[in-house]
C-alpha cells in the first residue's frame, strides 16, 4: 500500500484556496465556512501532529480569511439567510422551522429575523404545502396497491386502474377540503 504524503500545512494561501473552492460549490455562512476550515485544520493536525502553537496559528489564519472574504463580499450571511428563507418558505417550512434552520447554519438571530417572511398568506401557503405533502392521496393509493400480490394487480385493466385513481383523488380532495374548512 502506498503511503499518502501528508496534507499541506494550512497557511493563509492554502486556507484561502480551500475557502474559495468551498464557496464555488456551496452557499454558506461565515460560521459554516469556519467549520469547514477548522475541520481541515484538525485533519491536518491529526495526521502531522504539530505543536499547539502551529494549530493556533492555523486557526487564526482561518478566522482572518473569513473576515477577508466577508469584507470582499464573498460571504454575506444576510443574503444567505434571505435566499434560504425564501426557498424553505416555498417548500412549506413554517417561520419557526426556517428560524431554526438558519440558527443551525450559524446565522445571527437578528439577521434571521430580518430574513423571515412576514406575510401571513405565506405562512398559510406553507401550511397548505406541508399538508399536501403529508396527506398525499397518491401515496395512500400506492401503498394500498403495493401490498397486493402482483397477480391481482395485473388482473385489473387499465381503465379500472384509472377509475380507482380518479376515485381516490376525488375522495382525498374532499377530505383535505373538509379539514381546511373546519379550521
Amino acid at each position: 500500500m502506498v503511503d499518502k504524503p501528508p496534507p499541506p500545512t494550512p497557511t493563509a494561501t492554502v486556507l484561502h484556496d480551500a475557502a474559495l473552492r468551498h464557496l464555488a460549490r456551496y452557499a454558506t455562512t461565515q460560521a459554516g465556512l469556519l467549520r469547514v476550515l477548522d475541520r481541515r485544520i484538525m485533519r491536518w493536525a491529526r495526521l502531522v501532529a504539530p505543536d499547539d502553537e502551529a494549530v493556533g496559528a492555523a486557526k487564526a489564519a482561518a478566522r482572518a480569511e473569513i473576515i477577508r472574504l466577508a469584507n470582499a463580499g464573498l460571504l454575506n450571511d444576510a443574503a444567505f439567510a434571505a435566499t434560504r428563507a425564501q426557498s424553505l418558505s416555498r417548500a412549506g417550512k413554517s417561520r419557526r422551522g426556517i428560524a431554526a434552520h438558519l440558527a443551525v447554519r450559524g446565522v445571527a438571530a437578528s439577521v434571521a429575523q430580518d430574513a423571515l417572511p412576514d406575510d401571513p398568506d405565506a405562512e398559510l401557503a406553507a401550511a397548505i404545502a406541508l399538508a399536501r405533502r403529508r396527506h398525499n392521496p397518491l401515496r395512500a393509493w400506492y401503498n394500498e396497491r403495493i401490498r397486493l400480490p402482483r397477480s391481482m394487480v395485473r388482473r385489473t385493466t387499465l381503465s379500472q386502474r384509472e377509475k380507482q385513481i380518479a376515485a381516490d383523488l376525488l375522495r382525498a380532495r374532499a377530505n383535505v377540503t373538509e379539514r381546511y374548512e373546519r379550521v
